[in-house]
This record gives structure tokens, C-alpha cells and sequence, in this order.
């Protein structure tokens, strides 16, 4: 999310990693432990990390990544290739999909991965296993599946309520939809403590500390060869995510070794990775590909953002570029709209307000002479320094419009509670990677709970209603971009910048992206949901 990412867009000439685990970095070997700066608590506030109720941003995938598999991945194409899965076909009206499992696949804990545990798994994430443990997202994210079904010993069939192509990018989830073993799906109160996964890191009982880090240690039992180099994946016998909370945390922790790698999306941060590339001392590996959009996020169910006049004048008040100068070190790119470049829907012109403090002082007269009231709202943002000056920033250009803004500082996981709990006005927000656009709806649709913004529009709800079961690419396209263009006229949200994602590395570490998948195509270099943990190697 925050519930929630081919080329490297601007990446360094310095960057580890690609399609391969072996491509110019030498040849790789087994051993080592590697620890991992990762931006916030991983497990969301949620203390825990059952999938199917955990709240996962991307510290959060990196775990799920770390431990467990999904049935498809993201593609340097821009699609999905099959993964756990051998394959996943559709019937001719795409309302019937055949899930096939790859043979000999098991779980950490020696068990098989077989078409029962698969339905279990499917069944849960839309609430209908039997399970203490109800998913809060997911009953949501798979609400158009009518039902799942064993075929075979190795195939699942999901039918669907409508036509549905974009069904195998929900398979991924954004990394969330793990699939996880039978012991932990029936281990009730314990499901966020007893982590069973098919993926290349096995949970060290225990490791998990709030706040601070998880360690994973090599699992013998995973499925996955380099196609290149023919090895037994993963390379590394310790992987270690730790919590680093800020930029200075991250750059302290690669110049002493503390860190062999770290994530940041802060644009000071970025800026100072790329002069630590040039003289040598880290590999640096950027992408705004198939990226993430940052924004404020306006509840528009309440006062004062259920006014669009309110939402004009702070959208036309807004100097983003000047944000982005203040907070960002004029690094990621001013957005207007919620498709990057390369996505279905993108625009390179939304037509969403420019700064311009006449027009916004125009909207500001019509809010204050249709309500009576001078415009004034909260802005909920989270409590690390970087985000704290995005805030301040607002708040310093709301302040010459005349707008007062009260800033509201909270902890990560809270602040997806806040949004789930619809109790803010304004809140600082990072969502929608890339990937199809259909995976939006539960964001945006008028009849989604998962509607934090309470948007509640017609020509949306036909937009993502369209998008949904077009099978033409051509008419998909046209249905996103005026979806794009409606967000623009209503100003639904704020947008600021396309996230551009990076990844400081020592020069040690290679393999970042990992191997090419079991289909041929390279893994995407998208960087918004992390990436692939088990083709990583470091140097003796």
C-alpha cells in the first residue's frame, strides 16, 4: 500500500543486479550473511505476519518476499509470468482460470504445496476457509471470485463473477499474496508467528524484534534454479532486514558496513547514494519503472474536502515543484495523475491543476462563501524527519494561501489505520504501483470499504467498472486515461511526485533483481515492491 511496484528508469551506471544473478559481477557463490536496511517496521502495526490480515507496505513485502512465494510475479514486459504456478490459463470469457502448480514444490516446514493446501490458501484470502484469522483486504481484493475449486492433485480452477484479465496480476497482490503453508494457516492465533512459506529464506523462530528486525536463514527446501548458472537457490546462508528509519540511518549504515544494503525513496537521501556511487564506495540501482505515486490524499467524505471548491483551491495552491525543491532535492518528478509512465492510463497531461495562487484564491472565496468557514484542515503524516518537512512544506504553502494546516504526526502502521478507519482529513500518502490499473479498483470504486478517500463518482465508477472486463487493450487504454482526466477535474487527490525507488548496495553484493524467470522473460526492475531476495550473493 501503503497497502499496498523494466528497464531501470535513471538508474546509475553503477547498479548491481539484472537479469541474471551471474551477468557481470563474476561468478557467484553459497555462504554469507547480508543485512538489509528496510524504511519502516515491516509487519504494518499488526504485530505480526499472517497474510491474509497483515497491513504490508513495502518493509512488509520484503518480508512476505523474503519468506514466501506467489503464484506469478512481475515480468520486465510489464505483465505477469508464472511462478509458483506452471501456468495460468483462461477459459475463452476469462471467467474461469486454471491454476496448475509446478510439481515438487514444498514448504519450509518439509511439507507439499499441492492443489488442497492452494484452494485453502485462495480460500482464506477471500474469507471463506475456515480459519479464525478473517482477512480485512483481501475478502475485499477477491470479492469478484465466485469460486475455487480442486481439479487435479496439482490444479486449482477459480471462477470469476465477470470477465476478469487482469486475474493473474491479483495472484501477485503487490508480493502480498504469499501462499503459505497448511500448518500456518490452521495455527490460528499464532498465524503471524508461525511463518511457513515456499520461499528461498526460512523464519529464524523468534528474530522478529518490533521495530528493530527479522532474520530468515537459508532454506534448503526451496524449488527455484538460476536458468543461467544451474544453482540451487538461495546464495546466502543469513538474510537480516533491519529497520532503519532514517535517511542518515541508511547512509551511516552502508559507509560502516553495518548495512550491505538499503532501500530509500527520500530524495536527499537518493542524491547522496548517487555521489557515494560515483567515487566507487556503493553500487547504486534506481527505478521510477512501473513506480508509485506520493500524494495527499483528501477525505472527501468529510468536511472540508467533500467541498471540491476546497480540494481546487489546495490542489492550485500547491507548488509541488517547489516541494519537491525543499524535501526532495528536486529528484523524483512532479506527477498529475496516478499511472507512471509505461502503465495503462498514463497521460503526460491529466490536465490536473498547475500552481497558479490567483485560481486558488478564487476556489478558496467560493468554499469560504458557500460554507461560511475559512478553510482549515489536519494533515496526518508519519512521524520520520523526511516526511515531517514534506508536511511542514504543505503547511508553509498553505499558510500563504490563507489556509491553516495542523500537522498530525503518527507511527506507519497507524497511519494505515487511520486511513482504514476513514479518521483523517488529509493524510501524506504513497499507493498504486504499477502493474494493471485494474488492481486499483478497491481503491477508487465507489462501492469499495477500501475506498479511503470516499470518492463516490459515476464517470469512475464506469471508468474502473469498464476497465475491468474489456478484453481490448485500446479501449482498456481509454478507459483509464478518463479515469485519469476525472481525477484531474475533481482533484480528488493531491499529487506530488512519482516515487523513484533506489537501492544502495555494497560493492560486495550482487544478484539484486535475481535470475530470469522460469519463463525466459527477465524480472521486473520496478523497486516499488520490492524485489526478489533469493538470487543475491556477496563476494568472500
Amino acid at each position: 500500500m501503503v497497502l499496498v511496484a523494466a528497464a531501470c528508469g535513471g538508474s546509475s551506471g553503477n547498479s548491481s543486479g539484472g537479469g541474471s544473478t551471474s551477468g557481470g559481477a563474476g561468478k557467484p557463490v553459497y555462504g554469507g550473511s547480508v543485512t538489509y536496511g528496510i524504511e519502516a517496521d515491516p509487519s504494518g502495526g499488526t504485530g505480526g505476519f499472517c497474510l491474509i490480515t497483515a497491513q504490508l507496505a513495502i518493509s512488509g513485502i520484503l518480508v512476505a518476499r523474503m519468506f514466501y512465494d506467489t503464484l506469478t510475479v512481475p515480468n520486465a514486459d510489464g505483465g505477469y509470468s508464472p511462478w509458483l504456478a506452471e501456468s495460468v490459463t483462461p477459459n475463452a470469457t476469462y471467467d474461469s482460470w486454471a491454476i496448475k502448480l509446478r510439481p515438487g514444490i514444498k514448504f519450509s516446514d518439509g511439507t507439499a504445496l499441492d492443489a488442497t493446501v492452494l484452494k485453502n490458501n485462495l480460500d482464506a484470502y477471500r474469507g471463506t476457509y475456515n480459519t479464525p484469522n478473517h482477512p480485512l483486504l483481501f475478502a475485499i481484493v477477491f470479492s469478484n471470485v465466485k469460486d475455487v475449486s480442486v481439479t487435479d492433485p496439482l490444479t486449482v480452477t477459480v471462477t470469476t463473477k465477470t470477465p476478469w484479465p487482469a486475474f493473474p496480476a491479483y495472484l501477485w497482490g503487490s508480493g502480498r499474496v504469499g501462499i503459505m503453508g497448511q500448518a500456518q494457516l490452521d495455527s490460528g492465533s499464532n498465524c503471524g508467528q508461525d511463518l511457513v512459506g515456499t520461499g528461498p529464506f526460512k523464519y529464524q523462530q523468534g528474530s522478529y524484534i518490533q521495530g528493530s528486525q527479522i532474520v530468515g536463514n537459508r532454506n534448503p527446501n526451496y524449488w527455484y534454479h538460476d536458468p543461467v548458472t544451474h544453482a540451487k537457490l538461495p546464495y546466502l546462508d543469513k538474510l537480516t532486514l533491519k529497520v532503519t528509519l532514517e535517511t542518515s540511518q541508511v547512509i551511516n549504515g552502508l559507509q560502516s558496513g553495518d548495512l550491505d544494503i538499503a532501500h530509500t525513496s527520500d530524495g536527499k537521501g537518493i542524491q547522496q547514494l548517487r555521489t557515494m556511487a560515483k567515487s566507487g564506495s556503493v553500487n547504486e540501482m534506481e527505478s521510477d519503472k512501473y513506480g508509485e505515486v506520493a500524494y495527499a490524499m483528501l477525505n472527501t467524505k468529510i468536511a472540508p474536502f467533500n467541498d471540491v471548491n476546497a480540494r481546487l483551491a489546495v490542489a492550485y495552491g500547491t507548488d509541488r515543484q517547489t516541494i519537491i525543491a525543499q524535501t526532495q532535492a528536486n529528484v523524483p518528478k512532479v506527477a498529475d495523475g496516478p499511472f507512471t509512465k509505461g502503465n495503462v492510463g498514463y497521460l503526460a497531461d491529466s490536465g490536473f491543476a498547475s500552481y497558479n495562487l490567483t485560481k486558488a484564491k478564487e476556489y478558496l472565496a467560493k468554499y469560504k462563501q458557500d460554507t461560511g468557514k475559512d478553510l482549515t484542515f489536519d494533515l496526518v503524516a508519519t512521524n520520520d524527519s523526511s516526511t515531517l518537512s514534506i508536511a511542514q512544506a504543505v503547511q508553509d504553502q498553505a499558510s500563504k494561501l490563507g489556509v491553516k494546516v495542523n500537522i498530525q504526526q503518527i507511527e506507519q502502521g497507524g497511519e494505515i489505520n487511520a486511513a482504514l478507519g476513514g479518521k483523517f482529513q488529509g493524510i501524506l500518502w504513497r499507493n498504486h504501483p504499477g502493474g494493471d490499473p485494474d488492481t486499483q479498483y478497491i481503491w477508487w470504486h465507489s462501492g469499495q470499504p477500501t475506498n479511503f478517500s470516499g470518492i463516490n463518482d459515476p464517470v469512475i465508477d464506469k471508468d474502473l467498472d469498464d476497465g475491468r472486463i474489456n478484453t481490448d487493450p485500446a479501449k482498456r487504454q481509454a478507459d483509464y486515461e478518463d479515469l485519469n482526466r476525472r481525477f484531474a477535474s475533481q482533484a480528488y487527490n493531491i499529487w506530488t511526485w512519482w516515487t523513484l525507488w533506489t537501492i544502495g548496495s555494497s560493492t560486495k553484493i550482487h544478484g539484486i533483481l535475481g535470475p530470469n524467470l522460469p519463463d525466459g522473460k527477465k524480472p521486473s526492475p520496478g523497486l516499488a515492491t520490492g524485489h526478489f531476495l533469493g538470487g543475491m550473493w556477496k563476494d568472500k
